[in-house]
């Protein structure tokens, strides 16, 4: 069996959701980002399974054997199942070994053995080698996953890996010298480095298949096998002892009485990837000095990812502990005895090959530092360090990104602020559209207005001329004195007013030439100004922040505009006050925003909506027909400019009046430079 790690742990793209838990977990870092999905580096990853073992969301998976298991098991030869012996904290549910080692054989398997005794094996070799005082220090190699990560990220250190072979290659020699070469076996148990180990080509021949305990359970369930329908039966030969505690943190050193003596410091045990990357550092750098380093990948072989995880830990820990106790109190011990004699004679010897992985370029800091401005570190207080990204450090993050396995977007408080100002920006745009709305509802109003004005108008103006004509020419000529002459008067009156809303009506509604001209703005607003009387009572305040701006516009529509502007905010100022004008290049420099303000009552929360409503006005009775605000609006529009107004009538929000604010290209259109024909409403 060959296996590559690219076959071995894989990535389900659609349950990735990109928590970044899995790259906060490997110990290699060998998950790379790419396009918001975590996949997996196959030449980088030792196969520790930790990214199984905490993606909630099963994200990440191993490559299941049970098929090539079945294979096995439908062939002519026979096949021996190596169980972990952490067994024990696996099968929790099942009420004696017994029950699962006839579990296994109902499936097929011609003999069930402890890769416990296996263990055995590998801690007494173990001990004689320290008993020989080499003359380096030494790391454990039962944990496939260390030794794979020594290999990769930290070869230097190669030549301190013991040189013995793990329990699981220790047990298939046995199998094999006990029953010929013609025997296949299958490793069951935690762990998803054994699938790799086992292809290795100095172990070939040795392992035909790995399951996990995962795989197993499935295979049960796929039978139906559960302690009550097989019959119970012991493990074959050779048996195993204290090799049972093994799985746990510090067993192997039981196994053969041997004990990490914190006084003397011989031993160092280490467990978990935290742990396990300080301690290889330290070593290869030249902190740390013992005999023997024991580290395992996982907190012991009970946490696993080939393990279902059904139980805490401290409580399969427990179980494995009283299934050890059991299985040495009904040990022979002569027998067992003999049987690590015969076998301790096996050459349990291996080799290791350093395979480095490690990046060769070192970034300099000021790459680091211009990765790190990238997303939001413009400065070393700005560095966080929070590790949400899965990286401990923003520095880490940093080189990650130039090494190609991250991305900017995986720093969440960078990503929270990216987030904030895409809902500013959105705010804004919500905002510009909702001015649009407004604005194409109010011109879609004055058009249906407009309308409807020219044919009421049209309809109108000609009796209305007759009624007029004759009221005047009997006004002449009825005398004074006459007690009809006062309500004659009333009637010329009435209708010379109805004669200017229907001139109005006329001139909303009205289809208009513009005439584009390159007008100063001085002398629009100048030329505005008198059309109409500035009370004594109000002053006059005005400032053009640009040396003389020149526009292009219609003129005479233009001071229609202004003028208008400027009567109503007079209007708005019956007691006085002050009228102040200003003209402002925007930011753009090919626009004018004119502001109009009067220090007046100001204008009313209810009546705010309907200020450019055609008729609509807050004026007496007789002093406005509640036109001249739409005919504005449509010249502005026409001009392809905008208009909008502030207003207070409450003091106690401060200062009452209202401000209009008018922008104006100082360009016209090239089609509309010389003479337009279009609806003012348009």
């Amino acid at each position: 069996m060959a296996e590559k790690n690219k076959e071995i742990i894989y990535t389900i793209q659609d349950r990735c959701k990109v928590c970044y838990t899995c790259v906060r977990e490997c110990p290699a870092k060998a998950i790379k980002i790419m396009n918001g999905q975590a996949g997996i580096i196959p030449e980088r990853c030792i196969a520790c399974g930790n990214c199984i073992r905490v993606c909630n969301r099963d994200a990440k998976m191993f490559a299941f054997a049970i098929d090539k298991v079945k294979k096995l098991l439908s062939g002519d030869q026979k096949v021996a199942a190596i169980v972990a012996p952490s067994i024990a904290g696996e099968f929790t549910d099942i009420s004696s070994y017994v029950y699962f080692v006839g579990m296994i054989k109902a499936l097929g398997f011609d003999y069930v053995n402890e890769v416990a005794f296996g263990a055995e094996l590998v801690a007494h070799k173990y001990k004689e080698i320290l008993q020989s005082k080499p003359n380096r220090p030494l790391i454990s190699t039962s944990c496939p996953a260390i030794v794979s990560y020594v290999e990769k990220y930290h070869p230097g250190i190669v030549d301190s890996l013991f040189p013995v072979v793990s329990p699981m290659i220790a047990t298939a020699k046995v199998l094999r010298e006990k029953h010929g070469d013609d025997l296949r076996i299958v490793f069951v148990g935690p762990c998803i480095a054994k699938k790799v180990e086992a292809g290795e080509q100095q172990f070939e021949g040795l392992i035909d298949e790995v399951i996990s305990f995962v795989e197993l359970r499935r295979m049960f369930d796929e039978k139906n096998l559960t302690e009550d329908n097989v019959a119970p039966t012991e493990f074959d030969p050779p048996v195993a002892g204290k090799g049972t505690i093994f799985p746990i943190s510090g067993g192997m050193l039981q196994t053969v009485d041997l004990e990490e003596d914190f006084m003397k410091g011989d031993i160092i045990v280490a467990e978990g990837r935290h742990d396990v990357i300080e301690v290889l550092r330290e070593f290869e750098e030249g902190y740390l000095e013992a005999k023997m380093f024991d580290l395992l990948c996982c907190n012991g072989c009970i946490k696993g990812p080939g393990m279902s995880h059904k139980h805490q830990f401290f409580f399969k820990r427990k179980k494995i502990s009283n299934f050890a106790k059991k299985r040495s109190d009904l040990i022979d011990i002569n027998k067992w005895q003999q049987d690590l004699d015969t076998y301790l004679q096996l050459n349990m010897k291996r080799s290791f090959e350093g395979d480095d992985q490690r990046f060769p370029y070192k970034y300099p800091e000021n790459e680091i530092r211009e990765v790190l401005q990238k997303f939001g570190k413009k400065e070393p207080e700005d560095e966080l360090n929070c590790g949400a990204c899965g990286y401990d450090t923003c520095q880490e993050h940093a080189v990650a990104i130039l090494q190609g396995l991250a991305e900017s977007e995986m720093c969440l408080p960078y990503t929270i602020d990216q987030l904030h100002d895409y809902i500013s920006e959105l705010d804004v745009s919500n905002k510009k559209l909702a001015s649009t709305q407004a604005a194409l509802k109010q011109s879609e109003k004055l058009a249906s207005m407009g309308q409807l004005a020219a044919g009421i108008a049209h309809e109108v103006n000609n009796p209305l001329g007759v009624v007029i004509m004759y009221s005047h020419i009997l006004l002449e000529e009825l005398d004074p004195s006459s007690p009809f002459y006062k309500d004659l008067q009333l009637i010329v009156e009435q209708a010379d007013r109805c004669k200017k809303i229907v001139g109005g009506l006329l001139n909303f509604a009205r289809k208009s030439k513009v005439t584009i001209d390159k007008v100063k703005v001085s002398k629009l607003i100048k030329g505005a100004l008198k059309t109409f009387p500035l009370p004594r009572n109000v002053s006059l305040d005005i400032k053009i922040h640009a040396p003389d701006p020149v526009m292009e516009c219609d003129y005479d529509q233009m001071e229609q505009v202004f003028s208008n502007l400027f009567k109503n905010a007079v209007d708005a100022m019956p007691d006085g006050g002050i009228l102040a004008i200003s003209a402002d290049d925007k930011d753009d420099g090919d626009t004018l925003e004119f502001r109009i303000s009067d220090t007046g009552t100001g204008i009313s929360k209810e009546n705010m909506e309907k200020m450019f409503e055609p008729f609509f006005t807050t004026k007496k009775t007789g002093q406005g027909t509640g036109l001249g605000l739409p005919i504005i609006y449509g010249i502005i529009k026409m001009h392809r400019g905008n208009i909008k107004f502030e207003s207070n009538d409450d003091p106690g929000k401060g200062p009452t009046g209202t401000v209009f604010i008018v922008t104006l290209p100082k360009k016209a259109q090239e089609k509309k430079r010389e003479i337009l024909d279009d609806k003012l409403t348009g």
